[in-house]
């Protein structure tokens, strides 16, 4: 398999961000009480074309593993939102896509290239949005902005 060839996103009158990772909180964000929400799972197959894809969870509901089984992603168990920034951290911060709803998303959000808010079925926490660059109101949407670069290149012109 080969390895995602990345996204880059024009910025006007900034420098273009190329991506070419995408950390996901579980929780919250591509789940509802544990279960992937239907239409996750071919988003993730199409983003994971471009973006090596990383869901970064504590699990609340332990169900993280199976419900991911057979996706073309990483399944990095976390603690905490600090814990979310040193993986960012370890990757490199301005080559990544961060995707949550949860306070403990937000300084992951906050320290990513592009932070995505969702507020989905479980809502999001005031912490997330603030610290986004971008909120949206359902995950499928997020999953495909970077597969659409003019679409954050729109939402984040200044």
């Amino acid at each position: 398999m080969t390895a995602p060839s990345g996204v880059t996103v024009a910025l006007p009158g900034g420098r273009p961000i190329r991506l070419t990772h995408a950390v996901c909180d579980f929780t919250g964000t591509l789940s509802r009480d544990g279960r992937l929400l239907p239409g996750v799972a071919p988003r993730l197959r199409l983003l994971a074309r471009c973006l090596r894809v990383i869901v970064a969870t504590a699990d609340t509901f332990g169900s993280a593993r199976t419900a991911l089984d057979g996706l073309p992603v990483e399944l990095v168990m976390i603690r905490t939102g600090r814990d979310k920034v040193r993986l960012l951290e370890r990757i490199g911060p301005a080559r990544v896509l961060a995707v949550g709803n949860g306070r403990n998303d937000a300084p992951m959000l906050r320290c990513a290239a592009i932070g995505i808010a969702v507020i989905g079925p479980e809502g999001a926490a005031g912490a997330a949005m603030a610290d986004a660059d971008v909120v949206v109101r359902d995950i499928r949407d997020a999953l495909e902005l970077p597969l659409h670069p003019l679409r954050l290149t729109a939402t984040l012109r200044r």
